[in-house]
């Protein structure tokens, strides 16, 4: 088939899921061309790999002042302005000078913010990756998240997103999300159940394999990009309440937190002696190859945690919340260990610290799990399913 694969951001190793969709579906012998928003500070790094895979390339660039517009013209109406962010009279102009020139059998369109970009696309009919739930995202923000800007966000925008989700398959007639709480969470807001397929995330098993290095026995690594409210959140939870009790025990054990613009309450974390900031790194793997275990104590968030896949998929063992692991079907005590208080997983994380072969077994179950479980292949399997039956998108205003 040939795929115009519509993103309001660069596909990339951050960005996940669009990335290794995109990848597979060229594997499976797609034609694929990427027509991509790209927001303020978006990195282009990726753009080699991807001009590499498809057809061709198309990156509109959005500007700030386009976004601060975008955002105060949606407040008084009845558009999220999570989808608003991304309206952008260049993108319109592109797409539809590419629609002039190329013809396509079936658009990709990816997020809440992507939304509001298949407008321009005419009467090419759409699939609507939804990825995850927003609307669920924001309840759980103002449940749980410290943060009062992040909590102001969420009450401010969730009537309207609920509402907007709820009409997602009266405007697309084939919707993906990755986890079935994502869609029980559409279907409650009021779309349709039998136009929602799940299309859980998989993980790059060639890229993220075991490595030949030696694990340091005292070393714990929390990873994420470490700007996002939640990993930010998770972070501080288990500095303050978890690792007290780890080093109760164990005061050698050192906590690596690895990922892209920390916070400043992050990087303040990092002036402990035993705790490590990193910042932005090239590369995850090393830094996964190399600790004992990884953690992740994710209290709020929706999807599938791309964080605990890496990291079983390298054969590290994860000890992790139930909320980071609630999109799985991953066996406590088998390819995971659960803990729901901080007691819990400290004492899970100590138990691991002490037994080399109770590492290695939860390791190389949670590789298999994920062999087993998570194909970037098998997502894009049943996404072609989707592009065979869908429709023109109705109206979005």
């Amino acid at each position: 088939m040939r795929i115009l694969f519509v993103t309001p951001y660069i596909p990339s190793l951050v960005r996940v899921r669009p990335y290794n969709l995109l990848h597979a579906l060229v594997q499976r012998g797609h034609e694929v061309t990427l027509l991509a928003l790209q927001p303020p500070g978006e990195s282009d790094e990726s753009l080699p790999q991807l001009r590499a895979w498809c057809r061709a390339v198309h990156i509109v660039p959005l500007s700030r002042t386009q976004t601060l517009w975008n955002g105060l013209a949606a407040l008084p109406g009845t558009m999220p302005i999570q989808a608003a962010y991304s309206r952008s009279p260049e993108f319109a102009r592109v797409a539809h000078d590419l629609l002039q020139r190329e013809t396509f059998d079936v658009a990709h369109v990816e997020h809440l913010r992507g939304a509001v970009l298949a407008e321009a696309l005419g009467d090419l009919p759409v699939v609507f990756d939804s990825v995850d739930s927003i609307a669920l995202l924001f309840e759980k923000v103002l449940r749980d998240a410290p943060g009062l800007k992040s909590r102001l966000i969420a009450a401010l925008d969730l009537a309207r997103t609920r509402r907007f989700e709820g009409q997602l398959t009266d405007r697309f007639q084939a919707v993906a999300v990755t986890s079935e709480a994502d869609r029980q969470a559409l279907i409650a807001s009021g779309s349709a159940a039998d136009h929602i397929l799940v299309v859980r995330n998989g993980v790059d098993l060639d890229y993220f394999q075991p490595l030949a290095v030696a694990r340091d026995p005292q070393t714990l690594v929390f990873t994420g990009k470490m700007s996002y409210h939640a990993n930010v959140a998770a972070a501080q939870d288990l500095v303050e309440k978890i690792m007290p009790l780890v080093w109760a025990e164990q005061p050698a054990t050192h906590l690596q937190i690895v990922g892209k613009d920390p916070a400043p309450v992050i990087r303040v974390l990092g002036e402990h002696p035993n705790i490590t900031v990193t910042g932005f790194v090239p590369d995850m793997r090393p830094y996964l190859a190399g600790a004992a275990v990884a953690v992740s104590t994710v209290r709020y968030g929706v999807g599938i945690q791309n964080k605990v896949l890496e990291a079983m998929a390298m054969a590290t063992p994860v000890v992790c919340s139930p909320q980071a692991c609630s999109a799985l079907s991953v066996r406590d005590g088998d390819d995971v260990l659960i803990g729901d208080t901080p007691e819990h997983v400290a004492r899970h994380i100590l138990d691991l610290l002490a037994s080399s072969e109770q590492r290695d077994r939860l390791g190389s179950a949670g590789r298999h799990y994920v062999e087993q479980q998570h194909s970037w292949d098998r997502a894009a399997t049943l996404l072609e399913g989707l592009y065979a039956q869908p429709a023109p998108i109705q109206s979005l205003k």
